[in-house]
């Protein structure tokens, strides 16, 4: 039986520990004092709309293993490999050997400050897909005058696909979550008009095509080939966009509501500074898997593996599934 720890207890983290428990003895170190909080922060989940609180209470519920030792509001400071063990440091100054460890330590969203010509954090009415998102958990999707807004505008690929941010990556769920956020403001206020601007929407999941045809057939959500140039306030408290369709060749103005800026993920902090410290850190400040095809969940460190959004930018599905393959690499 050997003692593994696993850092950061989201679905990758929780995915594994329960699987890992069922020969091992697990210890699971969280920073926040709960886990889970990047599925909490979520209303629905694509592509079915099945609720984001059943899914955390149903993984949350794995924890109740006799092998797994939860520590939450401790946040890992270092790796360190000493003989044959893992030390792991926390940042109140405690160290702790294993005879393995597990990277899950996930992702952040950009930070849309970073887009001054967006205007986030100028102005109002400019918000981002979290807040969004927490909006339309609420039932509470609202103008900054608290009103229901008449119309709103979703714009893709902020912080990815950004030579500006330095992320030339994708991140992968952003159109599909646009799309989705979309249809839940429709179903909420069918009689608010909803604009997304995309560059070339990449409905890469099964039945997200499918949500994507509905968006348009069935809600009447308007799709433009463009990219939103600047944001500016207007007298009345809306958001002005300058913008080009791409399809038509036009420059275009209009006026909004809400801007709602589609934040990619970027590493977290943990991520970042505990492969750093490990040695095993890559592109853009993600860990660095041995390989993307046969050795996913492998590092070029012996008995340390990495799972999840830590890696690149997942979908909750793929992380699950990554987590458990993890968990399989690591007891063979």
């Amino acid at each position: 039986m050997k003692n593994i720890a696993i850092i950061g207890a989201g679905p990758a983290g929780i995915e594994a520990a329960s699987v890992l428990a069922k020969q091992h003895q697990v210890t699971l170190f969280e920073k926040e004092e709960k886990p889970l909080c990047n599925i909490r922060d979520k209303a629905f989940l694509f592509p079915d709309f099945s609720s984001a609180d059943e899914l955390a209470d149903k993984l949350e519920a794995k924890l109740q293993h006799p092998n797994i030792t939860l520590k939450m509001s401790t946040p890992v400071a270092t790796l360190n490999r000493a003989e044959n063990q893992w030390m792991v440091s926390t940042a109140a100054g405690e160290m702790y050997p294993f005879d393995a460890v597990l990277l899950t330590t996930g992702y952040k969203v950009f930070d849309a400050h970073q887009k001054e010509e967006l205007g986030y954090g100028i102005y109002k009415g400019v918000i981002t897909s979290l807040e969004m998102e927490k909006m339309i958990k609420e039932n509470q999707v609202r103008n900054i005058m608290n009103e229901v807004p008449k119309q709103i505008v979703f714009l893709q690929c902020v912080g990815s696909r950004d030579e500006k941010s330095g992320n030339h990556y994708c991140s992968k769920v952003c159109c599909v979550t646009a799309v989705k956020q979309a249809i839940e403001v429709k179903k909420q206020h069918p009689e608010t008009d909803v604009y997304i601007f995309y560059m070339d929407l990449r409905m890469w999941g099964q039945g997200f095509e499918e949500m994507y045809r509905e968006a348009q057939e069935k809600y009447g959500v308007n799709f433009v080939r463009g990219r939103i140039s600047e944001a500016a306030s207007t007298f009345d408290n809306r958001v002005q966009i300058k913008a080009e369709d791409t399809l038509m060749g036009n420059p275009m103005t209009m006026n909004s509501d809400l801007l709602v800026l589609m934040v990619g993920m970027c590493a977290s902090e943990g991520t970042a500074t505990l492969s750093k410290s490990a040695g095993i850190d890559g592109l853009y400040r993600f860990a660095q898997s041995l390989s993307p095809h046969t050795e996913d969940n492998l590092t070029t460190q012996p008995n340390l593996f990495v799972a999840g959004a830590c890696k690149r930018p997942m979908s909750i599905n793929d992380t699950i599934q990554d987590a458990r393959a993890a968990a399989l690499a690591m007891s063979s």
